[in-house]
């Protein structure tokens, strides 16, 4: 079970192609409130609140879509460029957000988990603010710094279908343990990086799968769990829920259960400047032979020749 993470670093330039790796991240916000606008010439105006500070106003263009994975070493992901002087950086006119003309009409696109505001923009595309504490502690524990309890303000832009996230249950390890595994696509093709990210080392390509718990032995309500790395060339995934403990650092390193709980939701930041997507299911009640059969069979054509899940296989 590969349970890498990472932490969101600050963004603290005024205008550049976005460098960390989430490329949709242009801040945080005190509240899980945000305004969106598009004006005629591509370009969309961010405003919320950040923490210990006034309003945000800032300017987005220049990407939309994806890449899904690194097509060789010359290959360069979508990414947004970000005014947050309000155009006084990039266009030499500190008023520009002012006189802002919103022409982005009304959503009429998919579902989206975690969202704000959205809009449909003359030329058919969609934008859209969503809003996620993705920082939150690992194992349930509760934050203790401002930086796990931030909410991320996530800006998208996208023509055509969404990121798509697979997710299938099944019994682990003998079916002794319950887990869950999957892949991660986009345009029909896998989504993944060239390693995995951390705190100090990023990387545009990679995703990371962000797993929470509900009612679990974490406690009551959602609680974050931890997040996987998608694997190189398939996309592919895989987890158990076993008893582990906390990173070194946190308050306490002592395991808290399992964290299975009634059900539980993955969630990940589509590749480029594609959406925040997300599963959510129940933990299963108890074995189903039809079922685990299935699910063997989507876990071979996605992961038959992954070392690193192999032993989470199970007939």
């Amino acid at each position: 079970m590969r349970t890498a993470f990472c932490v969101g670093g600050l963004v603290v330039a005024c205008v550049f192609p976005a460098q960390a790796v989430a490329s949709t991240i242009v801040g945080a916000a005190v509240t899980r409130q945000a305004t969106l606008k598009v004006n005629a010439d591509g370009v969309a105006l961010v405003v919320f609140r950040q923490p210990g500070g006034g309003e945000r106003h800032v300017l987005v263009w220049g990407a939309i879509n994806a890449l899904p994975h690194p097509t060789d070493s010359s290959a360069v992901q979508q990414a947004f460029k970000l005014d947050y002087s309000g155009g006084w950086k990039s266009r030499h006119d500190s008023g520009y957000w002012r006189r802002f003309r919103n022409v982005c009409g009304a959503y009429d696109g998919p579902a989206l988990p975690l969202l704000v505001a959205a809009c449909k923009a003359p030329d058919g595309s969609y934008w859209a603010l969503q809003i996620w504490q993705r920082n939150l502690p690992m194992r349930g524990i509760a934050p203790w710094t401002a930086t796990q309890r931030e909410n991320e303000v996530h800006v998208s832009h996208w023509s055509g279908a969404l990121p798509l996230l697979e997710v299938y249950r099944h019994w682990t390890y003998g079916r002794n343990k319950q887990g869950f595994f999957g892949r991660f696509t986009y345009d029909g093709q896998p989504v993944y990086g060239t390693r995995s990210p951390s705190a100090r080392v990023g990387d545009r390509w990679a995703r990371n799968i962000y797993i929470d718990s509900f009612n679990s032995s974490y406690g009551k309500g959602w609680r974050h769990d931890t997040a996987i790395t998608t694997h190189t060339r398939s996309g592919g995934f895989c987890y158990t829920f076993v008893p582990q403990r906390p990173p070194n650092g946190y308050p306490s390193e002592k395991a808290n259960g399992n964290g299975l709980g009634e059900k539980y939701r993955v969630t990940v930041m589509g590749p480029g400047v594609t959406p925040i997507v997300r599963w959510e299911g129940k933990k299963l009640a108890r074995f189903d032979p039809a079922l685990q059969s299935a699910a063997a069979t989507e876990f071979d054509q996605i992961l038959g020749d992954d070392k690193h899940c192999a032993p989470e296989r199970s007939t």
